[in-house]
């Protein structure tokens, strides 16, 4: 059969695989594709963390931290050249569930409001919007995808009114599919007063992100998928214009002072939001992947993935047995899902571990606010990156039409 080769289409031929693979250890022994999971980490990432590691075994965490102290005020300076913003409206986290958590919980909302979401949510954040629904007594409407597979925006513009009060749209499902149109969203909210949440958690480090042209208000990412950093890390993004409005933040000494007459201060900028104690050298270690994948270019990485996305789908339509759904091609990112009629997901996925190629299971749950996902059984889910070649894809495909066969 005669496959695309990213590496002959356009600016993809510039990128130099060899070194992103040198660089990543994991690239020698595995065919990774669960970066949708938790990406390999580059050599410059792991070396940062356990450099700082060793630095607190040999003088102490807190002397250590006082060290890095400047290298630390960094990382909000790189997380705000990958989203477009000001560093003071970052806050470092232990994960973008958490950040997803302190951001819908900040947003000031009563009973009679409107949350608006679509029907692709994590199941982690329905998990907080019945939370938020239970304590308020505010509403959440859900927006179905359209016939591509994409949140609907017409539907949305039917739904939008005075009592909508936040608007969470997630950029790429976590079982994968298209590419949500946040910025259209985000123009039809430029005069809304609602707040505008976009979780990026699998778009961080797969292509470029610009608060301003999205229109958000909040914004989450993580650390560990498309961005290769560590896990453990999550990004939250405040828009320094609404901060005043928003209400809520960890209650410890990093966001709040306590002062001699017994009155209470916070902070007023996103670091409201963050922990006093977190680990530095995973957040050095967050900062040293953003600061890689800025160096490589989010354009770059964007085009790679979509190539390789390509090839991916394009070499499970080979598969005997394999069945895609029908927005594949659809506005495509690098998570590529598929479906496996009369054969077990689980036990598939375990084989091709065994023989060193890394997939994903995505289980209905993991979306339960849409109809269509909990109407499927568990899929299988492989999600490219920029440092996987066209030859891996091909011996996956290879594998798994193995397996399949021996099956039948």
């Amino acid at each position: 059969m005669e496959l695309a080769d990213p590496e002959a289409v356009g600016g993809a031929a510039r990128f130099d695989i060899a070194r992103a693979r040198a660089e990543t250890a994991g690239c020698g022994g595995v065919i990774h594709l669960n970066n949708a999971g938790s990406a390999l980490m580059p050599g410059p990432v792991l070396d940062r963390v356990v450099g700082h590691l060793e630095l607190e075994a040999r003088i102490g965490g807190y002397e250590a931290a006082e060290l890095a102290e400047a290298e630390v005020s960094g990382v909000y300076e790189s997380a705000g050249a990958l989203l477009g913003c000001l560093p003071s409206e970052v806050a470092l986290t232990e994960n973008a569930s958490r950040a997803w958590q302190a951001a819908v919980q900040a947003v000031p909302l009563a009973a009679g409001d409107r949350i608006v979401v679509g029907a692709a949510e994590y199941v982690s954040n329905h998990l907080v919007l019945q939370a938020v629904r239970e304590a308020t007594g505010a509403t959440v409407t859900v927006v179905p995808d359209d016939e591509h597979g994409r949140f609907d925006v017409e539907f949305f513009r039917g739904v939008l009114d005075e009592r909508t009060k936040l608007v969470a749209l997630t950029h790429v499902p976590v079982y994968g599919g298209p590419v949500n149109p946040v910025r259209e969203v985000g123009g039809l909210l430029r005069d809304a007063p609602a707040f505008y949440l976009v979780d990026a958690c699998q778009t961080a480090g797969q292509l470029r992100l610009d608060v301003a042209a999205i229109g958000c208000d909040l914004l989450t990412a993580a650390g560990r998928k498309y961005l290769r950093g560590p896990r453990g890390t999550g990004l939250l993004y405040v828009n320094s214009a609404r901060m005043p409005e928003l209400r809520g933040a960890c209650l410890d000494t990093r966001g709040l002072r306590w002062s001699g007459n017994g009155e209470v201060s916070a902070r007023q900028d996103a670091r409201l939001f963050e922990s006093w104690e977190a680990s530095f050298a995973i957040r050095l270690g967050l900062g040293a992947a953003i600061d890689y994948a800025l160096a490589w270019g989010l354009d770059a990485i964007w085009e790679r993935i979509r190539l390789l996305s390509a090839r991916l789908t394009e070499r499970l339509g080979y598969v005997p047995g394999v069945l895609l759904p029908d927005n594949a091609a659809v506005a495509p990112s690098g998570l590529v899902r598929f479906r496996l009629p009369g054969a077990d997901p689980h036990r598939i996925r375990r084989e091709l571990r065994r023989g060193g190629v890394n997939v994903s299971v995505s289980e209905r749950e993991l979306a339960p606010l849409d109809p269509a996902q909990r109407r499927e059984t568990a899929q299988l889910r492989a999600s490219v990156h920029y440092y996987n070649t066209e030859d891996e894809i091909d011996r996956f495909g290879d594998a798994l039409e193995l397996l399949l066969k021996k099956d039948a």
